[in-house]
This record gives C-alpha cells, structure tokens and sequence, in this order.
C-alpha cells in the first residue's frame, strides 16, 4: 500500500486544495440548479469557519455539534471543527427536541450549528438543561435577523477579517492543523441504535484515517468521478465516503433530500452513489411498478431484456464468460432495454454501494442484471465504519465480501462476529462499562451473527440480539426470511416477531400505490384501515407468505400475517435515521395487534 498523503482529518483541506483545484469540487442539488464550490472555496470557507469557531473560544478537545441535513456546509462546519482540534459530535436533522438535548448535554457539547430556525428551536426547547452550551450557530438564518442565534455567514465573516489584520494566521492556521495528533479524539457519534438509549462512539482521527485508506485500497474512485451523496452524514458510513471521496478529488453533488433522488440523480449524471437497502428496493419497484402498467408487449420484452442480463451476470459472478447465445443477445437487449433502466439514475454510474442494511439477493441479482454493479460492505459506527468491502472485480453476493487490510475478523463460538484492527474505536465516551462489556481481550464484538468461508467472504446470518427464540427453544434469524417476504414489490416492509411464542408470524406493510394498481375492484375512497381488512387484498399477499415458507424450515416459517395500514418512518419513531426498523418501537406500537395473532387459535401444521 502507498504512503498515506494525509495523517489526521485536519490535514484533509490542505491535501484537497492543493492535489485537487477544481473548479467545481461541491455542488448542491437545490430545486432545478445546481450550486457549486470550487476547490479554493471550499478551503477559504474551512479555514474562516475554522478561525471564527477558535474567535468564540472553540479550542481542542471542545464539542461542537452539527445539527443539519446533509449539504455542503455539514461537510465544511466539520472539517472547520477538526482542524481547530475540535471535537464534532453530529446530531440527526430527524431527531426530535429531547432526544437531542440528550446528545447535547451528554456529550457536553459547546457550540451547535443548526441547519436552521427549526433545527435551533429543538436546541432552545432544550436549553434549560444544557449549562455547557454557549451559542447556537445557525447556517440557514432568518434575514431579518430576529433570532437570538448567530448567523453561520457571520462566524465564516469572522474568521476572514481576523485573517486579514492579524499577521501570520493564515500560516499559525496551518502549523496548528498539521500539529494535531492521530490519536487524538475526531468525534463522538451517538449510534441512532435499534434499541435502548445511544451511546457515545469516540472515533479518532487515526481511525477514520485508516477507514480511508483501506476502503481506497479496495474500491476505485478518482478526481474524474462524479458522486452523489444523499445519506446522512451523521451516519459514520457516509461521512467516511465523503472523506475518501475529497481525498481522491472526486467532485460531490449533494442531493437535496431522499425524496428527491430520482430528480437529483437525472441532474447530476453520478458515476458512483452510496445507498442503503431501501433506495435500491425503491428503484426496483419503480421500475417494475412502471412495466406493470406498460403494454403486455413491452412487459415481454422487459421480461426478455433483464433475463438476458441476469444470464450474463450470474456468469460473470461465477468467474465465467457467459455462453455464446448470452453474448450474442446482450448487446440486444442492453440497447433496447438495460441502457433505458440505467437513464432513470443518470446513464453513467460505474457502481453503487450499499450499506448500513442486508441487501436482499433479489435485489443485487436485478441491478447486476440491469448493468448497475452493487458492491455491498459491512461495518459499525464502533469501527469507523467499514470492516469488511466486495471488491468491484470479484464481488460475491449473499456475501458482505472480504476484510478490509487493516482488519482482522474471527467468528466466536457462538457465531458472533469479532474484529480488531486501528479502525476500532477509542471507547464510549463517559461509559466504561459498556466498552469493557464490547472490546474483550483485544477484540470488539459486532453483536451480529456471520460466516466467513474459505475465501474470507463474509455473510451476516442477523444481529445476535434479534434473534428470535421461539417457546419450543428455536432461533430463528429474522432478516433473512424479511428478506424472502420483501421480494415481491408490494411489500413495503416486513417484520418478524415471535419471540418465546409458540410460533413465527409476520407483520407486513404494503406498498400501497402498487397494492391500488393490482386490485382489480379498485380502492377509491377507501381507508387504509379498511383496505387491509379485505379479503381480496389478503389474497394477494398469502401467496407471496407461502413462497416463502417453501424456501423455511417448518420452525422458521411464518404462521400468521397481518396487514398493517401505517407505513414505518423516522419522524414516527419506528425507523432509525439510517432507515432501520426499530424492532422494539415496532412492538409497542401494534402490542394490541400482535396479542390478538398469539390470542387467536393456533395454526394449523403443516
């Protein structure tokens, strides 16, 4: 591996503006425009933040927190924190007042620096209970200047007069930056966790360092790419992307919001794109969902196209050529069919990244079909955050592919996935407990259950404490048989539940702009209490439950199902910000629901 061209974060800036001027390197997706920054900007923005922070009396070790959607200002306020030896402690945009309060006052943070008046409000909610806050900082400010909330222009205004009359800052900036240590402490993330209050992840600069590097090692990205980010960059799995892909001088388009992915990924063209699960369930719906309404000619040659596709993809999986009927057909049905699927995301990704999430198959196997490779990876906020990464020549799915080179992974006895390496995280802060309780012995227990085979490709069965255990004694690993249920597109979402009941049952979300299009009696008018009651709308999803169950052991198959009329979000509490379900908030939501399946009278067997 070549020497690192940058030892901490801090020197991040430095290495962009001066390997890479660009003269567009940020952009940001805002209605139909795009609003750019070149290289030279986005440093003279770090560098004034930076000295407008230390003017407020942020030195090293101090919290700062960042309160904001994603945009290029999360990304500037957080490198302007890390070159003042500061500490940046993010903050979820979607985390209501007291779970943010919680954030602030245990991190003990110093300064926030909100997204806007809506964010700040949560902050001054709150502010009874935070005696270490001193200013809110706010990027969107109101222009009539009414709040009591300094401006984020200001702070920036700040720090460049004091670059212009005090002599020699600019260089002090630098020597200072470059003077701070590896280990020392980058950020506390608080793990938006599935279950249980969050705890404090303190990662360092080394740690995210070497994330950088390993992930470079294994994936190509380059200053000729264009990438979209749209995940939050409080999540550690974007923010480390962001920071490999200013490290190699990739230009970065923000996009404005989930909801708006179609729209920014047709202005921005991406050649690369991070996502979770559910923005590529999304997309495969979308497109199948148009089909369904197409012609029954063109469903044919769309059948046709993307089995030609996943022909030649399963070949070339296994390690093979495909045969030579494929390779004749190919070219076919790419122009006829692929490339038109491929235009709805822009018509130049390379490859998309999925993380955070198990990937069904189903869906891996339809993108690679489509000519869209999927590279799935695996990793925690505890180490920094990838362990494990499928390299774009040899990517195996079903698997999260193989350990990154600074890793090392070991199954445990009971099938816990262990790691160790300089990615791991320095501890949780203030809770010494819980990091004796995860790093044992030199190893940091994942909490998820896996295999590594032969190859060292690794495969997540499911998270060690989701496992189900059933009233006969039982373990049954929810996500995959989720998974199985969530193959056809009208199921939103699915989950499991069963533990220390007699058997296995399902709650199930349709999709309900799809479920409209497929009831031929029509749903006009009618609730959505009153549509999943239906016998016939219950008759479409039986069928999808009993594929299911013939691919399950009979303890592992799903007895009972229930339609539920509310779909999960991460303003309702039931999905995290990264879009995980929240199994535990799930249960007490529909407790009433879930008493009447185990109080009904027992399935039949068989």
């Amino acid at each position: 591996m070549p020497a690192p061209l940058i030892r901490t974060l801090a020197e991040l800036p430095f290495h962009v503006s001066g390997r890479y001027p660009k003269p567009v390197l940020v952009r940001r997706c805002v209605g139909d425009t795009l609003v750019d920054r070149s290289s030279r900007e986005l440093f003279d923005e770090v560098r004034d933040l930076s000295l407008g922070l230390e003017s407020l009396g942020v030195g090293p070790g101090d919290r700062v927190a960042i309160l904001s959607d994603s945009r290029p200002e999360w990304t500037i306020t957080d490198l302007a924190i890390l070159t003042a030896g500061a500490v940046t402690v993010p903050v979820y945009a979607t985390l209501p007042a007291n779970q943010v309060g919680y954030i602030l006052a245990h991190s003990g943070a110093r300064i926030v620096v909100a997204a806007d008046e809506v964010q700040a409000a949560k902050v001054r909610e709150e502010r009874h209970r935070l005696p270490a806050l001193e200013t809110v900082v706010v990027v969107d400010a109101e222009p009539d200047g009414g709040s009591d909330a300094t401006s984020w222009s200001d702070i920036v205004e700040r720090g460049h007069q004091r670059l212009m009359t005090e002599n020699g800052l600019g260089r002090q900036y630098k020597e200072r930056a470059h003077a701070i240590e590896p280990d020392a402490l980058a950020t506390i993330i608080y793990t938006s966790g599935t279950t249980g209050r969050p705890k404090g992840v303190m990662l360092s600069h080394r740690n995210f360092v070497v994330n950088v590097l390993d992930i470079d090692a294994v994936v190509t990205i380059t200053d000729d790419d264009t990438v979209l980010s749209f995940l939050p960059l409080s999540h550690a799995f974007e923010r480390m992307i962001v920071y490999l892909y200013l490290y190699k001088g990739a230009t970065i388009a923000f996009g404005e919001s989930f909801a708006t992915l179609g729209r920014d990924m047709q202005q921005v063209r991406p050649t690369v794109m991070t996502g979770v699960p559910r923005v590529y369930e999304k997309l495969r719906a979308r497109i199948v969902d148009a089909v369904a309404a197409a012609p029954r000619a063109r469903q044919g040659l769309f059948a046709w196209a993307v089995g030609v596709g996943h022909a030649a993809a399963t070949a070339r999986l296994a390690g093979r050529e495909p045969g030579a009927l494929t390779r004749l057909q190919l070219p076919l049905a790419d122009r006829l069919v692929l490339s038109k699927i491929r235009a709805r995301t822009g018509g130049r990704l390379r490859f998309v990244v999925s993380g955070s999430a198990p990937l069904g198959r189903d869906v891996a196997e339809f993108l690679f079909a489509i000519g869209l490779p999927v590279l799935e990876g695996y990793g925690l906020t505890e180490t920094s955050p990838a362990l494990t990464a499928n390299p774009l020549e040899a990517p195996r799915l079903g698997s999260v592919g193989r350990g990154l080179p600074s890793v090392q992974l070991q199954i445990a006895d009971d099938g816990e996935i262990l790691a160790r390496g300089p990615n791991v995280m320095v501890g949780y802060y203030d809770n010494p407990e819980a990091t004796a309780a995860a790093i044992r012995d030199g190893w940091f227990h994942t909490g998820d259950i896996g295999q590594l085979d032969a190859d060292g490709y690794l495969s997540i069965t499911d998270r060690k404490k989701e496992l189900l255990v059933t009233a006969g004694g039982k373990n049954v690993a929810p996500q995959p048989i989720e998974a199985l249920l969530k193959r056809d597109a009208i199921v939103a979402e699915a989950v499991l539940i069963g533990d220390r009941q007699r058997f296995v049952a399902a709650l199930l979300i349709p999709d309900f702009a799809l479920l409209e299009q497929r009831l031929s009696g029509g749903s006009a008018g009618v609730s959505r209490e009153a549509l999943v009651g239906r016998d016939d709308v219950r008759e479409l999803f039986q069928p999808i439950v009993d594929r299911a169950n013939s691919e399950l052991a009979s303890f592992e198959q799903v007895k009972a199902f229930v339609l539920l009329p509310a779909e999960f979000t991460v303003e309702g509490g039931e999905l995290t910000p990264t879009l995980k379900v929240r199994r535990r908030v799930v249960a007490d939501r529909w407790q009433d629901v879930i008493e009447a399946i185990y109080a009904a009278p027992p399935p039949p067997e068989g």
